[in-house]
């Protein structure tokens, strides 16, 4: 969940490692630190808070021209796990000897029993992290040849690691390895760039490998030699990032999440674009790798994934037993493999991860390959760890999602589930004619967005009524439980209010006994399937004095007239309409945070990608 960047090459090193955390900074944001090799020495700067903090600490302490001269470093943003957010916990961390430094991002297991080992041979720690301990067990195991040191560390490791190190006695290279938590190497001209994401790595180069688990390599200006640990050489490929990098800046918005709410229209567009086939009324997906034999013989369908993703999963489910008449079930991705799933050939894992990286997701897919599932992916990042491990699935093609909390790539992810959904329904129980119908709903939803995004005004209005509580209860029913519980996330994400997402039903079986005068509650009560119960579970909640805000269907003047205040939702199949209800629910979330003064896009204590269980 940190940041890592590292470079070797011809400009200045600390200006591309700040510049390359800032990128980075929504993957962890407690403290930040880099290393530099000047005249052979490690000269290390940290500073506990944000990026900003640390490059006026550096550019404090160091002479200008120690910015211009150094050409090899190292750097971290931090995503705390071991010890509070301080300055001696920062990264990056030295050795005993004080010429080896280390940046990492993972979890070292066993690090209590090696930093006892350690200590026992006269070992000094500063610091409370696990990371201090590696370092410390590469400079114990350097007898002149980091690459070797750091193989023989490694082999002692119990846990995840993605890291780069550098030593004063070998200026001309950076020794870079991961195992469950990514790295990217940029191939640039005359200069290689190290990154745990390769937003780092754009403004250098389009160029890139990335390691799998268990590789190391040695990196310098002109060349990346990739072994795995046992010194064996192993061949990458180089990818082409395809990525524009403007799409990592704010573009003039006042946050990257009001930008990447508006984006959502044209992002769903490139979802769904070119995979809707309205002659047969059916999806073209590629990426599933499954012929219509296959899909016709699937006896169940398992959506896997942790947050968002599993509010996402969960509408997916609805959609795969209302489409396909399929059996479906969503499981939080961090029980999955603990449980000891029950799953066979005819099972389907869909295993769903904006970063493709997300610990616990990537743990249910090699359980779930281990049991001969058949095993896909929705991700949103090329080459991400899940999508290359599932070696099948469906891209999102929402573009870089720079905010922590998520939203076009939830969006995207709902996109993408109907669109398989209608393609397993086909194969099944759906005729052509009703393909087509749900295949044209598909294809609206950029235009329903759109809709929704222009009372962007009238939300911030409605926002505003609801700046000062600190409790919110969200409701609704059928697709809309899903949506429920995902707007009552974005809200407790970025305002820090306490909000919580029911079943309409469920909230009289005991959260109601929480409901005073003016508490409020959102209602998702679009014109689907039980809307008339939940409208009855509105009428309970006013009865104890709950203000209630409603998401309603455009011209259902009952429903609208059951609220205190309300949001238009297009009329459109109820399946379709989670996404516009999400959107306004973001747009909702976005206006109370903004006027309550809170940090939108990096909240506390939160990382975009989850790189540890």
């Amino acid at each position: 969940m940190c940041g890592i960047v590292g470079y070797i090459g011809k400009a200045d090193a600390p200006t591309v490692l700040i510049n390359g955390l800032r990128r980075l900074e929504y993957r962890g944001y407690d403290s930040a630190g880099l290393a530099v090799l000047d005249d052979e020495r490690v000269v290390v700067s940290k500073a506990p808070g944000k990026v900003a903090a640390l490059n006026e600490r550096a550019r404090s302490e160091w002479p200008a021209e120690r910015f211009s001269r150094a050409s090899l470093g190292i750097a971290h943003t931090r995503w705390a796990t071991h010890g509070p957010p301080t300055e001696v916990n920062a990264h990056p961390h030295l050795d005993h000897s004080g010429e080896v430094a280390l940046v990492h991002n993972g979890i070292i297991e066993n690090y209590r029993a090696l930093r006892a080992r350690l200590e026992g041979k006269g070992h000094h720690f500063y610091s409370e992290t696990d990371t201090e301990v590696l370092a410390h067990l590469i400079g114990e195991c350097d007898k002149g040849n980091l690459f070797q040191a750091v193989c023989d560390a490694l082999h002692q490791v119990e846990g995840t690691f993605g890291i780069a190190v550098l030593s004063a006695r070998e200026p001309g290279r950076i020794i870079t390895a991961r195992r469950g938590s990514p790295i990217v190497i940029g191939v640039g001209d005359g200069e290689t760039i190290i990154a745990s994401d390769a937003s780092a790595i754009l403004a250098h180069t389009q160029r890139v490998i990335y390691l799998d688990d268990n590789d190391i390599a040695i990196v310098t200006a002109d060349s990346v030699d990739i072994r795995d640990l046992n010194n064996i050489p192993v061949t990458r490929e180089i990818a082409e990032l395809g990525l524009d990098e403007s799409a990592a800046e704010k573009g003039g918005y006042d946050h990257f999440m009001l930008k990447e709410i508006h984006e959502q229209p044209e992002c769903l567009a490139n979802a769904i674009r070119g995979r809707l086939d309205f002659n047969i009324g059916s999806s073209v997906l590629a990426g599933m790798g499954t012929s219509p034999r296959e899909l016709a013989e699937l006896g169940r369908v398992v959506l896997v994934g942790c947050g968002t993703s599993l509010h996402a999963g969960l509408v997916g489910e609805y959609a795969f037993e209302d489409l396909a008449d399929l059996h479906s079930e969503v499981q939080q991705a961090a029980e999955f493999r603990y449980r000891n799933p029950i799953l066979g050939s005819r099972d389907l894992v869909v295993a769903i991860s904006q970063s493709g990286e997300t610990a616990d997701t990537l743990a249910a897919v090699r359980e779930a390959k281990q049991k001969g599932a058949f095993v896909m992916s929705l991700c949103n990042v090329v080459g991400s760890t899940i999508a290359r491990e599932t070696g099948r699935g469906v891209y999102l093609h929402a573009g870089p999602e720079i905010s922590v909390a998520s939203t076009k790539a939830f969006t995207c992810q709902v996109a993408v589930l109907l669109m398989m959904a209608l393609k397993l329904g086909r194969g099944r129980r759906f005729s052509r004619e009703e393909g087509i119908r749900f295949a044209q709903e598909i294809n609206s939803i950029p235009m329903l967005v759109e809709r929704v995004i222009r009372q962007d005004a009238h939300i911030a209005g409605v926002a505003a009524s609801y700046v000062a509580n600190e409790h919110a209860f969200f409701i609704g029913r059928g697709p809309m439980y899903p949506v429920a519980l995902e707007g009552a996330l974005k809200l407790k994400e970025i305002s820090y209010i306490h909000a919580e997402g029911y079943h309409a039903a469920e909230l009289k079986h005991g959260p109601i006994a929480l409901l005073t005068e003016g508490t409020p509650v959102i209602a998702i009560a679009c014109d689907i399937p039980g809307k008339d119960k939940t409208l009855g579970n509105i009428e309970e909640c006013k009865a104890r004095g709950a203000r209630i805000l409603g998401l309603v269907t455009e011209g259902d003047h009952e429903a609208a007239e059951c609220m205190d205040d309300f949001i238009s939702i297009p009329r459109c199949h109820p399946l379709v309409a989670t996404i516009p209800a999400v959107v306004a629910l973001q747009l909702f979330s976005y206006h109370v945070a903004r006027l309550r003064g809170c940090e939108i896009d990096q909240p506390r204590n939160l990382a975009k990608s989850v790189t540890v269980e």
